[in-house]
């Protein structure tokens, strides 16, 4: 009587797509024949820092002497005078006429005594000599580390895999859990 039932439904929505022409949906359940768990394989890779203790050489500088002033020995600027004084007086002499002569002679002299004493303290030169600085070395014990990676394969579980057929088809279903029965949603157009 139910294979009567089930014709009667199919010859009625025939009739019923012929005259709508629209479709039907309804969901029915596949039993699983075969349901097993699902892994993938990663590889994870886990940091393992090595740290170690190494004498490092490292230069500094330092002074090993103060700057010195140095002074030119001045000597003595009468030297100096006497010959611009004697210099300046001859010329002096040559520039005047008459009894101006005698009035260029002196102007001379003395402009020739000031110009002497000023060159000879000129080349008393005053310099400073800069520090020198000397290059040491010296050892430090510095810590060092280093970062490596370790790699391991590591199987994770993905979840069930659910197999079932409807109407000669293969239905695959993943979940969390295995599973008896399987929704499958069928549509009808007409």
């Amino acid at each position: 009587m139910r294979k009567s039932v089930q014709k009667a439904v199919w010859i009625l929505l025939a009739a019923g797509s012929l005259l709508f022409a629209e479709s039907i949906q309804y969901t029915t359940y596949v039993k699983v024949v075969k349901s097993y768990p699902e892994y993938e394989t990663a590889i994870e890779k886990t940091p393992v820092e090595t740290c170690w203790t190494e004498r490092v050489p490292v230069t500094y500088y330092e002074n090993y002497q103060e700057p010195t002033v140095y002074r030119r020995p001045q000597g003595d600027t009468t030297a100096g005078a006497i010959i611009g004084g004697v210099a300046g007086g001859v010329l002096g002499h040559q520039i005047g006429k008459g009894r101006g002569k005698d009035v260029a002679t002196v102007a001379g002299a003395v402009l020739g005594t000031l110009a002497g004493e000023n060159l000879a303290r000129r080349n008393a030169t005053t310099y400073q000599r800069r520090p020198q600085r000397i290059a040491r070395t010296r050892y430090e014990n510095r810590r060092r580390c280093a970062t490596r990676y370790e790699e391991k394969k590591v199987r994770n579980f993905i979840g069930y895999k659910n197999i079932g057929y409807f109407k000669g088809r293969k239905i695959v279903k993943y979940s969390d859990r295995r599973l008896k029965r399987i929704p499958v949603t069928v549509t009808i157009s007409y």
